[in-house]
């Protein structure tokens, strides 16, 4: 069955773009806002609304599988590619692109994806954001033409054996909300909790980290006094963006003996930080947190360190759980360009027994968290992030319910 046609529509995410190096460098807020000037190439603003563009193909007997081509929202750092605007990308889609999809068969996702996300164009392979888009389109092209989940066309064209189909814990965002939103989370249940979104010093995280441990204090007795059932015991995540390197200078002991702490105050919860320490380079990062995940097992802690930002390709990945820098690495699924991608990179930490957090950003939209959710339950990862969105609400339903649907579905074909 041959693609006839592709269709391209310009679309919102469920957040927005933010530079990220102004922020760290002080931007302040002004109501939703932020007042200053972008320092990352692209942007117009500090934060801009998020962009993407909606894929559609079109099969000869009328099957129609969608995408969304995405970028997180700290795009165009961390190693990460630019800016990702509609207006920019759509015309280069309808010029270098769609040619080259009519006629193609829709014989395979994984064929399609391996292609395409390896295909380059003017010397250069497409934007992480096309290639992202493009292979959800796949994936759910050929799911609507075999009648199956996207679950279930993984499943079959990884080779995974596994016949049921389970939940996979999810991790929500809370954005700068913190309290509200750690409320909303305690009453949905969430497994995991709240990002927090720790990602300036003086204001977030103490310049000793005071306010980070202020925080953790006041979420644990928030749950242990709001919480319907004593067997609720959710994961805290918090993202700290490299904020603790910052404050401790880099001081691995200092790092090493505060994160003790912190997880001491969590109890009896447990915790993972994701981000500690950032270098601006990828080398260094990986380096710095492969020194702090030695530091927690030889201080037999239970505190798990995420890796995040430079961990961005399916090679960093590898290399990122080859030397153990993190005990969970975060699959940043737009970073990874194909879902394809995402696949292999789930599969791979699961093989070396690294955490495998199919993440991703809030700067995504309702069809990539359905498509990611459906390779992280096909995949067995370890954790799922509830997107696109930093309310709670939104991008719990979307990936909750997806979830649901899919698992019931599947396993019903027992």
């Amino acid at each position: 069955m041959k693609i006839k046609n592709v269709i391209l529509t310009p679309s919102y995410t469920g957040f927005y773009f933010d530079d990220q190096k102004a922020i760290k460098a002080g931007a302040d807020h002004d109501g939703f806002f932020y007042v200053g000037n972008p320092v990352t190439p692209g942007f117009s603003s500090v934060r801009q609304s998020g962009e993407a563009i909606s894929v559609q193909i079109v099969l000869e007997d009328g099957t129609v599988g969608m995408g969304d081509c995405a970028a997180v929202q700290y795009s165009g750092t961390g190693g990460r590619d630019p800016l990702f605007l509609a207006k920019d990308f759509i015309p280069f889609l309808d010029q270098k692109v769609v040619p080259l999809l009519i006629g193609e068969e829709a014989d395979s996702f994984r064929r399609l994806a391996e292609k395409y996300d390896s295909m380059k164009i003017d010397g250069k392979l497409l934007h992480t954001a096309i290639r992202y888009g493009l292979t959800q389109a796949f994936l759910s092209t050929m799911a609507n033409l075999k009648k199956r989940t996207m679950a279930e066309i993984i499943r079959e064209e990884y080779h995974i054996t596994d016949k049921t189909y389970q939940p996979v814990p999810i991790f929500t965002q809370s954005g700068d909300e913190r309290y509200t939103n750690v409320d909303k989370m305690i009453m949905k249940g969430a497994d995991v909790l709240p990002h927090a979104l720790i990602n300036h010093v003086e204001t977030k995280l103490g310049k000793n980290g005071e306010l980070l441990k202020e925080y953790v204090a006041w979420m644990r007795d928030r749950i242990l006094s709001k919480r319907v059932e004593d067997s609720y015991l959710p994961v805290f995540h918090i993202d700290v963006y490299g904020t603790i390197g910052i404050a401790f200078n880099n001081d691995f002991d200092k790092i090493t003996a505060y994160l003790l702490e912190l997880e001491k105050i969590a109890k009896p919860f447990r915790i993972r930080i994701e981000g500690p320490v950032d270098t601006g380079d990828r080398q260094g990062t990986l380096d710095a947190l492969r020194i702090l995940t030695k530091a927690m097992d030889d201080n037999h802690s239970h505190l798990e360190i995420v890796a995040d930002e430079w961990c961005n390709t399916l090679q960093d990945i590898k290399d990122f759980a080859d030397a153990k820098a993190g005990h969970m690495l975060q699959i940043k699924t737009p970073d990874l360009g194909g879902v394809n991608n995402v696949a292999e990179a789930i599969l791979y930490c699961n093989e070396k027994k690294i955490g495998s957090y199919c993440g991703g950003t809030c700067n995504e939209t309702n069809l990539s968290s359905e498509t990611t959710t459906n390779i992280a339950i096909a995949c067995k990862a370890d954790q799922c992030l509830a997107k696109p969105g930093m309310s709670v609400d939104d991008g719990f339903m979307i990936v909750k319910n997806a979830m649901n649907r899919v698992i019931a579905l599947a396993n019903s074909r027992k």
